[in-house]
């Protein structure tokens, strides 16, 4: 500045300082930006873990069942490795709503790192998650299998445990027989009345709108026709049944199959008693069902069926809580027919006060006497205390935001349980 001060310009008045110039943000403009997919996510990433798992999975029923061929004409599907591996990391991550998972396929990397640019809609995920229930399972028993050859499961010893999922159904919903037969003839009503305007009016735009609400309408007819058909079936059930009910039998017209069940907090909402079978050491799923029934009562004999059909064995310890105390069901499980089992749970209380639980009642067969003096030791009680381990799982599955289910019938709900299963047994393989 020494060498200008005297030139005129740098003599006369001191020059207004302006605004601050600053690059601002413009986050209405569209960009076109190149990225690498694969290094959208780490090496180690869980969802890499997860395709490795899928790429290893026997497909080929889902393959055979797509019908656009090489040397044909028509869209090409969609991979359905992509789709298996989107709603296992979907259940790993917490994710239960197909619009979600489809929105996350285009704005977060692991989610487009599965898709590879391929484009999937809510609609195909919505499909895909609960047409395949018969393969999950067959995916579930593949996982266990390979836990099992890395020595991280064992079936000597399962837990069996509920776990009460609220249901897409509200308690409004539910209806009693008059008034189920009230709606189906306002269905019906409804559906001709729409049927004739249809008819009658020539406007192509009116018509999209009134098929489109006839539609609906024949919709709503078939959940009524449904719900009167478990009607029915819940009326034999109960005229079968040695404990008659006082109140009249309601049933949903959103999810007919669903039932009022008695949750955790105590409450009766309408929802569903999830069965898991476990490896309560370990920390793996081996089994799950799902029923619409409030109580455990019953339900054992039926998942160790399920263990011997599904994984070629029965194991020699069952775990269970106070819930599913049944003499019958101990008896069969000890049984050759059972395969020998022995049940572990917490011996019920005597009305008699000077007859402690151990003691034998007049109609106790073999296997009741075995338990009865198995669950008096210390070595039964010291068993019996591993089925807590199982709640873990359960735990797990809430913290995945497991706590209702968004889709209905019982098929689609088991469907659901599956997905978690699997997910959660390759969480279990991947922390090895």
């Amino acid at each position: 500045m020494k060498l200008f001060e005297e030139l005129p310009e740098q003599q006369g008045p001191a020059r207004s300082v302006g605004k601050a110039r600053v690059q601002e943000a413009v986050r209405d403009q569209v960009e076109l930006q190149v990225s690498d997919l694969d290094a959208l996510v780490a090496p180690d990433h869980q969802v890499r873990r997860v395709w490795t798992f899928v790429e290893g999975l026997d497909l080929a029923p889902l393959y055979a069942a797509i019908q656009v061929r090489e040397g044909t004409s028509g869209r090409s599907a969609i991979d359905p490795k992509i789709l298996m591996t989107l709603w296992l990391y979907a259940a790993i991550d917490g994710e239960g709503s197909a619009r979600a998972v489809a929105r996350l396929c285009t704005a977060a990397a692991p989610y487009r790192w599965i898709c590879g640019g391929v484009g999937v809609n809510h609609h195909t995920l919505s499909d895909f998650r609960v047409a395949h229930t018969a393969l999950l399972d067959e995916v579930l028993v593949t996982s266990v299998a390979v836990l099992e050859a890395k020595g991280l499961v064992q079936l000597e010893e399962l837990a069996q445990d509920g776990m009460r999922l609220r249901a897409s159904a509200g308690s409004a919903s539910f209806r009693r027989l008059p008034t189920l037969g009230k709606a189906m003839k306002r269905a019906r009503r409804r559906i001709a009345e729409l049927k004739r305007e249809l008819d009658d009016n020539p406007d192509a735009g009116n018509r999209r709108r009134r098929a489109a609400a006839e539609r609906a309408a024949r919709e709503a007819e078939a959940r009524v026709a449904k719900a009167l058909e478990e009607m029915a079936r819940l009326q034999a059930e109960r005229a079968r049944s040695k404990n008659k009910a006082k109140s009249e039998p309601r049933i949903s017209t959103t999810d007919p199959e669903a039932r009022v069940v008695k949750m955790a907090d105590g409450g009766f909402r309408p929802g569903w008693n999830a069965q898991v079978a476990s490896d309560p050491l370990n920390q793996v799923v081996v089994a799950v069902d799902v029923t619409g029934s409030s109580s455990d009562r019953g339900l054992l004999r039926p998942m160790i069926e399920r263990i011997r059909h599904r994984h070629g064995r029965t194991p020699k310890r069952w775990l269970v809580d106070g819930g599913y105390t049944d003499r019958a069901d101990i008896d069969w499980a000890a049984s050759p027919d059972g395969g020998g089992v022995k049940v572990y749970c917490p011996l019920p209380g005597s009305k008699h006060k000077n007859r402690p639980p151990e003691a034998p009642r007049p109609d106790d067969g073999p296997g009741a006497l075995d338990w009865r003096r198995r669950m008096a030791t210390p070595t039964g009680k010291a068993i019996y205390r591993h089925r807590a381990l199982a709640e873990c799982i359960h735990a797990h599955w809430r913290r995945r935001g497991l706590v209702q289910v968004l889709v209905r019938g019982v098929e689609k709900v088991r469907a659901v349980l599956l997905w978690h299963a699997i997910a959660h047994n390759i969480t279990r393989l991947n922390a090895a």
